[in-house]
This record gives C-alpha cells, structure tokens and sequence, in this order.
C-alpha cells in the first residue's frame, strides 16, 4: 500500500459481446483498450494515481487506479463515457481503501493464478512460432533442493508418475545447490500444463525444494 493514494477507482462497462466464459471476445478487445487508455488519461489529468490492474468476469471489464484525489472524476469520466462510448453500460466506483485491500485480498494473483500466467507465457512464445498446441510432446522440468536427499525423495516421486530422469547436477554457488532435470511426454495447453506444473511446484515445497519451469520444442 501506497499511503498517498488512499482511495480506490473502479471504472468499467458492460462487455458488448462476450464469450460463453464472461470473457471479452477478440473482435472488443481494441475498443476496450481504447476504453481504459481513455479512463486512464482523465485519471492522470485529475490525479496522482497507481494503475492496479484490469479484471474481465461475467460479462464486464473493470480497470482498477488507487488514486489521490477523487474530485471531478466521476464528472469527467461519466461525460467521456457519454460522448465517446455511448453504446457502453458503464459503472463508476469510488471508495476509501487506504490498506489497499481490494488489491492485495482480490487482484493479486493466488499462487495457481500466478501459475497460470507465467504458463501463458511459454505457450504464447510456442503459438508465434507457429506451434498449433495440439500435439503431445517432450516437456523438460527444472527442480532445486537443498540437499541431496530431498531430491531422492522427489526422484522416487517423479518416478511413479512416469517422468524420466534427464539430468542431475550440482550448482555450487546456489542456495538450493541440487538441480534436477526431468522429462515426459504430455499436452502443453494452458490447463493441462497448468495442472502439471502446480502440482510439480507443490510437491517440489513439500521436500524443500524450488520448481523452476517448463521448456519444450516447438511443433508445427
């Protein structure tokens, strides 16, 4: 939290065309930008302020700014809303919350979320290389542990859900001085690698150990 910027906005609309998942379909998505660069135009005009983030659920799209000072906002941005999105439902919502609450308690991401984001990222890097992500394939895994025992234990667990064994190594100047590498063949869309690799990362916690990530080819 940010003492200096006590109060929280949220400003959104209604989602024109969403997905059967409460989701902004491609074909919105550059208007909705042009919503938030907008609304975050006339809060850096009125305010000194954090953008905190941006949450799309059930068929609307919020934008979330602790800001300053709240005067003039909502005129302004209701006479924005009137003249340059008119098809838009929008709702404007501004609040007291100088322990930052609704960020640290509702838009930071939980552990699985966070998992899934950083997941994103390796597959998006897979989809620009022309890799359509329907094909089963290698997946490697890194793990870290603080001692050699702790990595037998998860050497024993990794063995009875089938991964192979690629690589173990030594890494002198590290806190978490035993690498393992290990490797099966699975599905690398988001869900199914999700799944994999939170339950990777948990186990790796239970035996005092760090998981480090996923890499795999591309398959066109």
């Amino acid at each position: 939290p940010i003492k200096q910027f006590p109060f929280l906005l949220q400003v959104g609309v209604e989602l024109i065309a969403c997905t059967k998942e409460g989701l902004p379909s491609k074909e919105e998505f550059d208007l909705l930008y042009e919503v938030s660069d907008r609304m975050k135009a006339i809060t850096d005009s009125l305010s000194a302020n954090k953008a905190a983030g941006t949450f799309s659920y059930q068929c609307k799209r919020t934008d979330y700014f602790y800001i300053a000072d709240t005067a003039n906002l909502r005129k302004v941005m209701e006479a924005a809303f009137k003249s340059k999105f008119p098809d838009y439902v929008y709702f404007i919502k501004i609040q007291p919350d100088p322990k930052w609450e609704a960020y640290l308690d509702f838009l930071y991401p939980n552990d699985e979320t966070y998992e899934y984001m950083l997941n994103e990222k390796v597959i998006l890097g897979l989809q620009k290389a022309g890799d359509g992500l329907s094909k089963p394939r290698q997946v490697d895994h890194w793990l870290y542990f603080k001692t050699d025992a702790d990595r037998e234990k998860f050497i024993q667990f990794a063995a009875k859900e089938n991964y192979k064994i690629e690589k173990k190594d030594f890494i002198k100047d590290s806190k978490l001085q035993y690498q393992l590498q290990i490797s099966r063949t699975d599905p690398v869309d988001v869900y199914s690698i999700s799944k994999i690799t939170i339950g990777l990362r948990k186990k790796a916690k239970e035996m005092n150990g760090d998981y480090d990530g996923w890499e795999t080819f591309v398959v066109k």
